[in-house]
């Protein structure tokens, strides 16, 4: 099947300016959690690794000027940065929306252990999905504060610190709790769930391949949430098993969308197949590639494209108030760029044979 470039999933600027914003909002949070509020640059120029900023921190922090204000520090003239008021009250409304919608997020990481193969993760792994679950970098820093009873501090075998989720209760993945709102799906064990498919225009699969996916959709439908060990992996079902999977993973995320190769350290803990990135180019109606911004981005099509059956992620409103402070910062940068425009200056006629230079000889 080949790719086809659908330009409306192209231009959704909080998928594709999400790149550029987590390392921002890793530098917002140190500056916000500093007790003067500001620091000074040597604070966080040499942490650009850490923060996946690819160019010097001081120049990336000059390329917002509407979120990192610049001025010159107490002592030997180096640079500060600080807050823009408008980035302190996003912040503060950040902060306010995470105490007011804790238990949603934190249902959502549980909910994304629960599909690994043993209900726990390594910290690590679940470290680097904080930023798609929209959870805060220091969430698990203090795990008194942010975990309930449900979850469980464990050590793994291979000597990783880990976290598990203790839980008998049936979770209910989000393409079941739909079909029943339908009335087409009744919870009976190895029933078929139908996928919702949303053709790009211009999109045109050979007839075999649509024949194909029609029969996939007759296949019964393992939750993510289930036992798949019975499985065989070269099966239909375990094809479904594995679409199923992605298609909850992208629903649990904030832009509902992820860098394709962020998730293949996903392999190992949730027993995805080795080519788990094959599965978004052979269901073209149900996730779209990206490849702007030199990067491949998995989407999830439904939740762009029929907005009532998937939750919007409460955290969705505040990146999209950051992107507009980035895009303020283009403005901004733009107009400096013409306001320093050299003067042109007027051409003098340096001739020395000329009328002015012979006047001059006469006196």
């Amino acid at each position: 099947m080949k790719w086809k470039k659908d330009p409306y999933f192209d231009s959704i600027d909080h998928i594709h300016k999400s790149i550029d914003l987590k390392p921002i909002c890793c530098l917002k949070d140190v500056i916000a959690r500093n007790p003067n509020g500001c620091i000074p640059i040597s604070d966080v120029s040499k942490r650009g690794l850490e923060f996946d900023v690819k160019i010097k921190v001081a120049r990336f922090l000059r390329q917002y000027p509407s979120i990192f204000e610049e001025f010159t520090g107490p002592q030997y003239n180096l640079p500060w940065f600080r807050l823009t008021p408008e980035a302190v009250e996003i912040d503060r409304e950040e902060r306010r929306l995470f105490e007011d919608c804790k238990e949603d997020l934190r249902e959502r990481l549980k909910k994304f252990i629960l599909m690994s193969r043993e209900k726990m993760l390594p910290l690590k792994i679940i470290q680097g999905m904080l930023w798609y679950l929209g959870l805060p970098e220091d969430f698990l820093e203090h795990p008194e504060e942010n975990l309930d009873g449900s979850f469980k501090l464990v050590e793994l075998d291979d000597g990783l610190k880990g976290l598990a989720v203790v839980s008998e209760e049936r979770v209910l993945s989000v393409l079941q709790r739909n079909a029943m709102k339908k009335g087409v799906y009744f919870g009976e064990p190895r029933e078929a769930i139908e996928f919702p498919l949303f053709p790009s225009k211009g999109l045109r699969l050979r007839r075999k391949i649509e024949d194909w996916l029609k029969e996939f959709q007759k296949v019964p439908y393992i939750s993510p949430y289930e036992d798949y060990s019975h499985l065989d992996p070269t099966s239909d079902i375990a094809e479904k098993r594995l679409v199923g999977f992605l298609h909850e993973l992208l629903c649990l995320f904030v832009e509902h969308s992820a860098e394709r190769k962020k998730l293949l350290c996903l392999k190992k803990y949730f027993g995805l197949p080795q080519k788990v990135h094959k599965a978004f180019e052979r269901h073209p109606n149900i996730f779209y590639l990206s490849l702007k911004n030199k990067t491949c981005t998995a989407v999830l099509k439904e939740a762009y494209r029929d907005k009532s059956t998937i939750e919007r992620h409460p955290m969705l409103r505040i990146r999209n108030k950051y992107i507009n402070l980035m895009q303020e910062s283009e403005v901004i940068l733009k107009r400096r760029r013409v306001n320093n425009r050299p003067v042109e200056r007027p051409k003098y006629d340096l001739d020395l044979d000329s009328e002015d230079e012979e006047s001059v000889e006469m006196l």
